[in-house]
């Protein structure tokens, strides 16, 4: 089971007398756009649609045409989310990497947040691979394991436990777990 929807925001509900951070999700019915099969296309997948954004999940079992929405998911469904995380820009070591940073005194000067060395003098040149600073975020994030804390079929919610990537709108890809 798959379906396609956008972020709409993070709340919070309260269960067993705990309060429970969610991730509120608007999932209008998906339209099935395009089914793959294995003698035509080589492999079995079906091409979903919302609005005109379309992404393909191998495997399904439904014909061209088809509507679903979140009424195929129910509480308590493990689920993978994927989708876009936030684009942070051009970051340094420290925040791109977690780097240490150097030590603030002994003579040191303007050295805190400073990456270090790139290398030794033999290889005349920067290792492929070598953390540096750079463009962070605005990348594919998928997180697993995400449980379904309720579903609103009149309204088209979903709401998880827990925290989803991207920015509010942003579109989601879930997909339940077996």
């Amino acid at each position: 089971m798959f379906i396609l929807g956008r972020k709409l925001k993070m709340s919070q509900i309260w269960k067993d007398n705990k309060v429970v951070p969610i991730t509120v999700i608007k999932a209008e019915p998906n339209k099935v756009s395009l089914v793959r099969t294995k003698e035509r296309d080589g492999y079995e997948a079906v091409q979903v649609s919302l609005g005109k954004k379309k992404i393909e999940f191998r495997g399904g079992e439904y014909k061209q045409g088809d509507e679903f929405g979140v009424d195929v998911f129910q509480e308590g469904d493990v689920v993978r989310v994927s989708g876009l995380m936030k684009g942070r820009g051009f970051q340094g070591t420290v925040k791109r990497h977690g780097f240490g940073g150097g030590p603030k005194t002994h003579g040191q000067k303007n050295r805190y947040r400073a990456g270090g060395s790139i290398g030794s003098t033999a290889p005349q040149r920067v290792i492929p691979g070598r953390r540096m600073a750079g463009h962070m975020g605005d990348e594919r994030v998928t997180i697993k394991n995400l449980k379904v804390a309720g579903v609103d079929k009149e309204n088209n919610l979903l709401m998880i436990k827990g925290a989803v990537p991207g920015a509010r709108g942003g579109l989601l890809e879930i997909q339940k777990i077996k």
